[in-house]
């Protein structure tokens, strides 16, 4: 390295500033881990930049750093770089400025995240926004980003590096994994099922049906499609045994629902005038404060599954809901659809309704041949009890 007495100088004051971290530690690690590695990545990026010290200087800093504190994890080659890669993607001018907006019509709706919201209500003047780039990057980077980011583990920010490429995704994720308490694995696996893609997707009427803070809520629920991977049926599944199946797996269907969902019951009975009808599955959504039907089809949409939808809509209106309850909604679920046929079917319906796609996984055709037929095995008992 061309400026050693640079280097020691400026690794003194590094030195200082992580003992002064450790202390800080005891009482909020994360935050103060965080705020660390943050402060790491912003000043190996400003030597590399400014002082022109090249990539080996980040090798010979983690060998100083794990000698002087060896008590310290993360101080490995791999993890400076995470942590200047970390700096860099969170700190892109272009993508800030969007972002600035994004957070102040999107908060976090969570009581627990105060911290985070109070740090985004710095913002509610919208004014921000018209002052010069620069001074909007500043108080981005000073007071927002930074409150979010240190609300999720280092091993949350790492995955997120590794499987992201933009800003705005990645901020999602965040958000998601604060308001939701989502553990890494879990993380994980939304993000390989897509769910930024999927998130508020649905084909649905609730900007005609309810006031606008709960449609936006309820539109942010639904998905399109819904991913049904924890379940391997065969590919003519039929909806009882769809239904018994997601009920089945009741932890990982609740978490593809999202949170807030509390199930009621499957085949919940209605009792209009002389009949008995029975809806698919009945939930509860604890922050919209309405029931919330869901009917199963295994096969394309067609119009006729709105009407039936929304006579059980208006048969739990009538007969389950109570004064302090919102209005019922109802969420279609079909093998496939066609967006434009479905707006069609929607538009003139005056009941809120969201339809969405679901995909799950096929019982393999080796593992299909292999299971018995089952009316020849019904053919088989029957003919064993009559020779009984």
């Amino acid at each position: 390295m061309k400026d050693r007495q640079a280097y020691k100088q400026w690794f003194s004051e590094l030195k200082a500033r992580i003992k002064q971290s450790q202390i800080k530690a005891a009482i909020s690690v994360n935050t103060e881990m965080i705020m660390l590695y943050w402060d790491l990545g912003r000043q190996i990026v400003d030597k590399q930049q400014n002082a022109k010290w090249g990539s080996g200087f980040i090798e010979q800093l983690s060998k100083d750093l794990k000698e002087e504190f060896p008590e310290i994890n993360g101080l490995s080659r791999s993890n400076l770089f995470a942590m200047k890669k970390f700096y860099l993607f969170y700190n892109q001018n272009d993508i800030i400025v969007q972002q600035v907006v994004g957070l102040l019509e999107n908060k976090i709706a969570s009581n627990k995240n105060q911290f985070v919201q109070q740090a985004v209500g710095q913002f509610e003047n919208k004014s921000i926004v018209s002052q010069n780039s620069a001074q909007v990057v500043q108080n981005f980077e000073h007071n927002v980003l930074p409150s979010l980011l240190m609300m999720i583990p280092w091993g949350h920010h790492t995955l997120i590096l590794r499987k992201i490429k933009n800003v705005e995704e990645a901020i999602f994720y965040i958000k998601e994994t604060i308001a939701n308490n989502w553990s890494r694995a879990v993380l994980q696996m939304q993000i390989e099922s897509k769910l930024y893609e999927r998130q508020g997707k649905s084909v649905n009427n609730f900007a005609l049906t309810m006031p606008e803070t709960e449609s936006d809520l309820a539109n942010q629920l639904l998905k399109d499609p819904y991913n049904f991977e924890f379940l391997t049926l065969e590919k003519q599944v039929k909806e009882n045994e769809l239904e018994k199946q997601l009920v089945g797996h009741i932890t990982q269907f609740l978490l593809e629902l999202s949170k807030g969902f509390a199930y009621l019951g499957r085949q919940f009975p209605i009792k209009v005038g002389k009949k008995e009808y029975r809806t698919d599955l009945l939930f509860y959504h604890i922050h919209l404060h309405a029931y919330i039907i869901i009917e199963l089809k295994t096969k394309e949409f067609e119009p006729e599954f709105i009407g039936k939808l929304g006579f059980y809509i208006t048969a739990i209106n009538e007969l389950i809901k109570t004064p302090h309850d919102n209005p019922t909604i109802g969420i279609l679920l079909c093998k496939e659809k066609d967006n434009f046929e479905v707006e069609f079917a929607l538009k003139d319906v005056n009941k809120p309704i969201g339809v969405s796609e679901y995909t799950y996984k096929e019982l393999p055709e080796d593992i299909k041949k292999a299971l018995p037929d089952m009316d020849a095995l019904k053919n088989k008992l029957n003919k064993l009890e009559n020779e009984e």
